[in-house]
C-alpha cells in the first residue's frame, strides 16, 4: 500500500518533536486526517493535503493507496476518516452504503493506454472490448504490425477496473492476464512493455513518467476532459471521498478544501475535471442524464 504523508510546516517547538517516519522526518501535528483508497486518485488527494496543511499548519493529512475497496471497506469500520473511491459504495459487495457520506469532488475520465511503439491511434468501442477479453490478440488484426498484444489489468477492487469493464466490457468477463494493484504499477509497466496495453485514469497519462505512452481514442473520440464533461467519452468516474455520517471537524475543512475555488486550477492541471464543469451526471446504475442549468 503506498502512502505519502503529508508534512506541516509548523513553529520551532513543535518541529523539535518531529519523529522519523518510513525514513522521512515528519512533524507531529496536533490533529490528523486518515485518507485511504483510490490510487487514480492519489495525486489529487495527496497535492490538496500538501496546500491544505500550508494554511492549517496543525493539521497533518495522511494520504495512501491501496484501491478503492479498500478505502470503502476502512472507512465503513470507521477506522479511517476518508476512503477515496472511484465508484459509489453502493457498488461494492459487502460494504453498508447507507452508513457512509458520499462526497464528490472532481470527475475522472479513463483512457486504453499503449506502450508507444504500438502504432495504432484509434480502436472502436467493440475492438476495444475484444482486446481485452482475448479475441483479438496481435496489433496487425487493427491495422497495426505483427505484434502480439500484451494485457495488463488491475487487480480485483480496483475502482479503475470496475469502469473500466462496466463501460467497455458490457458484462464480458476480460481474458486472464497480468495484474496490477494501482496506476502508477501499470504506468511503468505498459511504458517498459513492447505491445502492452492497458488503461489509467488521466491523471497518469500525462507528465514525464508517462513519455513511453500513449493514449488511443475510441470511435474517433479522443480522451480528453471536455469530452468527459459531456459524456462524449463515456469511460469516467468521479472521485468519490466517503466519510462517516459524523466526520471530524478536521476532515470537512480538508474535504471542503479540495472542493474550493482554491484548488480548480490545480485539480484541472492534475488531470482531473472539477464538479462545476461537468455537464452531465451518472448514478450508481450508470446511466448518464444531461446537468439542467
Amino acid at each position: 500500500m503506498k502512502s505519502t504523508l503529508i508534512k506541516t510546516t509548523l513553529g520551532a517547538s513543535v518541529l523539535a518533536a518531529a519523529t522519523i517516519l518510513g525514513g522521512a522526518t515528519v512533524a507531529q501535528a496536533d490533529s490528523k486526517v486518515m485518507a485511504v483508497g483510490s490510487t487514480a486518485m492519489q495525486p489529487l488527494a495527496q497535492e490538496a493535503g500538501e496546500k491544505f496543511t500550508e494554511k492549517n499548519s496543525d493539521i497533518t493529512v495522511n494520504v495512501q493507496g491501496g484501491g478503492s475497496g479498500a478505502g470503502l471497506s476502512q472507512v465503513g469500520k470507521g477506522s479511517i476518516d476518508i476512503g477515496n473511491s472511484d465508484i459509489f459504495a453502493s457498488q461494492k459487495k459487502g460494504v453498508d452504503a447507507d452508513k457512509m457520506k458520499d462526497i464528490k469532488v472532481a470527475a475522472v475520465g479513463i483512457a486504453p493506454v499503449v506502450n508507444k511503439d504500438v502504432d495504432v491511434k484509434n480502436v472502436s468501442a467493440d475492438e476495444l472490448k475484444d482486446i481485452f477479453t482475448g479475441k483479438i490478440t496481435n496489433w496487425k488484426e487493427l491495422g497495426g504490425k505483427d505484434e502480439k498484444i500484451v494485457l495488463i489489468n488491475r487487480a480485483q477492487g480496483s475502482g479503475t477496473r470496475f469502469t473500466f469493464e462496466q463501460n467497455v466490457l458490457d458484462g464480458k468477463s476480460a481474458k486472464s492476464s497480468q495484474e496490477q494493484d494501482d496506476n502508477g504499477a501499470v504506468q511503468k509497466i505498459v511504458g517498459q512493455t513492447p505491445g502492452a496495453i492497458s488503461y489509467l485514469a488521466f491523471s497518469y497519462t500525462q507528465g514525464k513518467s508517462a513519455d513511453k505512452l500513449k493514449t488511443l481514442s475510441v470511435d474517433n473520440v479522443k480522451p480528453t476532459d471536455k469530452n468527459v464533461a459531456d459524456n462524449k467519452w463515456k469511460i469516467w468516474a468521479y472521485e468519490h471521498m466517503y466519510t462517516t455520517k459524523n466526520p471530524s471537524k478536521e476532515t470537512k475543512q480538508y474535504i471542503e478544501f479540495v472542493q474550493s475555488d482554491d484548488m480548480k486550477k490545480t485539480t484541472k492541471k492534475l488531470g482531473y475535471i472539477p464538479m462545476s464543469d461537468m455537464k452531465v451526471e451518472k448514478d450508481d446504475k450508470n446511466k448518464v442524464t444531461k446537468i439542467e442549468d
